[in-house]
């Protein structure tokens, strides 16, 4: 299982990022995918969930109205879509998978919301 991101970088307050996981090694179509962020020091949190079908998305509470998830089967990628960034949002964002009975975890990419 493999699963890279890219897309971070810097931006500015109130901008946009869209960030991309490109996913292999396994049945990428058959296993949610979710979006979490970790701030050093800080525990790991959930940024965004999508079920296998497209059919179920869920959000953490800080982003329901500006982050939007989506996947797609035929390329083996999930993205994340950023609105109106703010500080608070500067973390390392993580995509992740869970099959047989363990966690798969992407590299990370580094987003930082700064003037």
């Amino acid at each position: 299982v493999q699963l890279a991101e890219s897309g971070g970088g810097l931006v500015q307050p109130g901008g946009s990022l869209r960030l991309s996981c490109a996913a292999s090694g396994f049945t990428f179509s058959a296993y949610f995918m979710s979006w979490h962020r970790q701030v050093s020091g800080k525990a790991r949190e959930l940024v965004a969930i999508i079920s296998a079908n497209v059919g179920y998305t869920n959000y953490g509470d800080s982003m329901k109205d500006r982050f939007t998830i989506s996947r797609d089967n035929a390329k083996n990628t999930v993205s994340l879509e950023m609105r109106n960034l703010t500080p608070e949002d500067t973390a390392v964002y993580y995509c992740k998978t869970h099959l047989r009975a363990d966690d798969f975890w992407g590299q990370g990419t580094q987003v930082t919301v700064s003037s």
